[in-house]
């Protein structure tokens, strides 16, 4: 026998007389990394300070009274429509404590005269006779302003309808109260323009002159597509269409 064949047999002799228990490696534990290789880096979490989170609270909230609707604007309807029933009424004394029974007052070089007229119709004279109608109108004009006030959120709508309400209840106070008796009064008028006895425009006061002016200020926003409420309608953009007449794609 060679000298190598005997160094084999005594190496598998020494490696059958160790104990099984000898030949098996111990597991490497679970999760730990072998030797020699790079752990594995972990994502840096960052805890959120509780300021930064108040913040992002703030912001929600500032998003939120951003984006809601603008308040009422009846405290501009109710100012506007005193301030006019305070002048109207105040004008109409004055004018039966001066102008009754005087001659007329020439002003601006006969651009304008004061004057005094009864009027039992509406503005500038129409509808004589009708007395108890019109009051009955401006009425339901008053509640229907009083109505939609609860969503008035538009400035131009406030202003007109102030104005158009200060006058239809500056002229139904002297339809109420005054001669020959409720709901059949006449109205004071007292403005008459480049004639002393209104041949060239009819007589009016300042309730009449209110009444247009809101009711002008309401058709125009109308037109222009503002409704009371704050919102204003804007025309779709047409569609481009190719040469083909199919719409372009998006």
């Amino acid at each position: 026998m060679s000298d190598e064949s005997k160094a084999a047999e005594k190496v598998s002799g020494k490696a059958a007389e160790k104990p099984a228990e000898e030949q098996v490696s111990e597991p490497e534990a679970v999760g730990e990394p072998a030797a020699g290789a790079e752990e594995p880096v972990k994502p840096v979490v960052e805890d959120k300070p509780a300021e930064s989170l108040a913040e992002v609270a703030d912001d929600e909230d500032e998003f939120s009274i951003a984006g809601s609707l603008p308040e009422p604007r009846t405290k501009t309807l109710a100012i506007l429509a005193a301030g006019v029933l305070a002048l109207d009424v105040l004008t109409k004394v004055v004018s039966v404590a001066f102008l009754e029974d005087s001659e007329p007052i020439k002003l601006f070089g006969g651009v304008l005269y004061l004057t005094f007229v009864r009027n039992p119709g509406a503005a500038f004279g129409l509808a004589e006779g009708m007395t108890w109608i019109l009051a009955l109108i401006a009425l339901g004009v008053a509640g229907f302003i009083f109505w939609i006030s609860r969503n008035l959120r538009s400035q131009g709508w406030a202003v007109g309808l102030g104005l158009v309400l200060g006058g239809a209840v500056g002229n139904l106070a002297d339809r109420l109260f005054r001669e020959p008796g409720p709901m059949r009064g006449h109205v004071v008028d007292f403005l008459s323009l480049f004639d002393p006895f209104g041949r060239v425009w009819p007589v009016f006061n300042v309730a009449d002159m209110a009444i247009v002016c809101g009711g002008a200020t309401i058709i125009v926003l109308a037109l222009r597509q503002h409704d009371y409420d704050g919102t204003v309608h804007k025309d779709a953009a047409p569609v481009p269409v190719e040469p083909d007449g199919l719409p372009e794609p998006k």
